[in-house]
């Protein structure tokens, strides 16, 4: 499924960003963000508002979003010696432990225990590389906690507490399944009204669900990008999906996902060469080179350099393509990152 034609390092995807265009804050209207239309097959640059939008998809099209909801996955506490630590979960498993990264000035050891509130004690079971097993001693259940004492999992370039606000604004309009503790961002500028409105002009809309981890802020660590080992996400495409995926793409409509976490969920199910249902973690790397089977069109939001989403746009737009984009939105002062601005990726 990967065919490069040459070989790409990390640094291929470096760029200078000024802080002034990481955006801190949502837009004030969900739909008021900017829109960069991306020609994949030509040197066309176009500035719209997100609202431009419906004039860019055909009744035909389908539009797939995720609908994984975000929980309040932050939690802080105190360790046994008093000191401050931060939790912040990647997933909640089946059997109730928590694996989650630990943050304090010294790292808990195995076996210890964590207080949040008054009565919470967590215990820490087991280590795994940089993630540890965290077991909620009873009554208390791990979603019961993050519920009560929970914080919205804002990333960490932004680089305040998080607000009421973020409640809200940190979660899309149609998140149904919760499990995520990251926002998947292109789905945050759709409206429920700019929803119906596309549903009105003949777009299809159907939904999969990936549930974002942590893990997509990992940084790539090794130089040779096809070195690099993939975080695991849980994903779900129903096989009624596939058949109406297969359905538009026969009757000359486009698949487009709504952000990367769509994109990575859909080339999963399609890894056989054909798309089928699928249900289970997918550790899909997806970087210049790759041979996509079912997405025809993408809106994502602008990402961090170096990181493995900024590749999976490269393998889509492609690379050189993808980084005259990068430049264009920062002299035009694009917003960049979860709450920023959006593009759109076509033929």
């Amino acid at each position: 499924m990967i065919k490069p034609t040459r070989s790409y390092c990390v640094d291929d995807f470096d760029y200078e960003l000024p802080r002034s265009l990481i955006a801190n804050t949502p837009s004030q209207h969900r739909d008021g963000s900017r829109l960069l239309i991306v020609s994949k097959d030509s040197d066309s640059l176009i500035d719209e508002q997100f609202t431009g939008l419906k004039n860019r998809l055909h009744s035909g099209d389908l539009l797939v979003l995720n609908n994984t909801k975000v929980f309040p996955a932050r939690l802080f506490g105190n360790k046994e010696s008093g000191g401050k630590v931060e939790i912040l979960a990647e997933r909640i498993m089946q059997d109730g432990v928590v694996k989650a990264q630990l943050k304090s000035n010294r790292s808990p050891k195995v076996g210890s225990e964590i207080t949040i509130g008054e009565q919470v004690r967590v215990t820490i079971d087991a280590r795994e590389k940089e993630f540890f097993l965290l077991r909620f001693c009873e009554p208390h259940t791990p979603m019961q906690v993050f519920e009560r004492f929970g914080h919205v999992p804002l990333p960490p370039y932004i680089e305040r507490a998080d607000q009421k606000s973020d409640v809200e604004r940190y979660q899309t309009v149609f998140a149904k399944q919760v499990g995520a503790v990251a926002a998947p961002t292109a789905g945050l500028h759709f409206t429920t009204s700019m929803l119906e409105d596309l549903r009105l002009q003949g777009v299809e809309i159907v939904e999969i669900t990936l549930h974002v981890g942590a893990g997509t802020f990992k940084p790539v660590k090794v130089q040779q990008i096809d070195q690099h080992t993939m975080h695991s996400e849980y994903a779900t495409v129903s096989a009624s999906n596939c058949k109406k995926i297969k359905s538009v793409k026969k009757n000359g409509g486009r698949v487009i996902a709504v952000g990367t976490t769509c994109v990575r969920a859909l080339e999963t199910a399609a890894l056989s060469g054909e798309i089928q249902a699928f249900n289970g973690e997918t550790e899909i790397f997806i970087y210049p080179g790759f041979e996509f089977q079912v997405v025809d069109g993408l809106i994502t939001n602008f990402h961090l350099p170096r990181s493995t989403l900024l590749m999976l746009v490269s393998a889509f737009a492609g690379y050189t393509k993808t980084m005259q984009a990068y430049q264009h939105a920062i002299r035009e002062k694009y917003r960049f990152y979860s709450y920023g601005d959006a593009m759109f990726i076509t033929e």
